[in-house]
């Protein structure tokens, strides 16, 4: 149990934090306004592991810790090609958000803008082309990113569900 705990500290030291986006939130009630803060955070190690949560708090700084332990406990790995681009297109939705995800050659870097652009490169993704197909809020694009991104499949992964090798394919 020690070993796990020890392995889990470690791969959390590695990972990179971003903020996504930060909002005031506001609750009325009959004594008045009652304002809050909820941020969205994304943590990756730029090698295929990705994360994204959200916190709400009193307090800026308050917010952003609860929402990298959130992130922390939302991390999912996500196929990379020739550790800079992704195997193939795809379309993530999340609310009415929609992203395309389109593999680049090498030299193109990551075309994409705001919450798309802070996931893409805490993935480790480095040559990509992204579009936004809908809604442009913050929160929902990066979810919308990251369900792209886990819908990806390597020719190996399908290879290995069909039961065939890579060059049957």
């Amino acid at each position: 149990m020690a070993r796990q705990e020890k392995n889990m500290d470690s791969r959390k030291k590695l990972l990179e934090e971003r903020v996504v986006s930060i909002s005031r939130v506001t609750k009325v009630t009959k004594g008045g306004r009652h304002f809050r803060f909820s941020a969205t955070m994304a943590v990756g190690d730029g090698k295929g592991l990705v994360g994204i949560g959200t916190g709400k708090a009193n307090e800026v700084p308050e917010a952003i810790k609860k929402g990298i332990q959130a992130a922390n406990k939302n991390l999912c790995k996500v196929s990379i090609v020739d550790n800079r681009t992704i195997p193939h297109d795809a379309i993530g939705v999340c609310g009415k958000a929609r992203v395309l995800i389109k593999p680049a050659k090498e030299g193109t870097g990551v075309i994409a803008g705001g919450a798309v652009r802070v996931i893409l490169e805490l993935a480790g993704v480095k040559d990509i082309v992204s579009k936004s197909l809908g809604s442009n809020t913050k929160v929902n694009m990066a979810k919308a990113t990251l369900e792209a991104l886990k819908s990806e499949r390597t020719a190996e992964h399908i290879a290995e569900l069909r039961g065939k090798k890579v060059e049957e394919l």
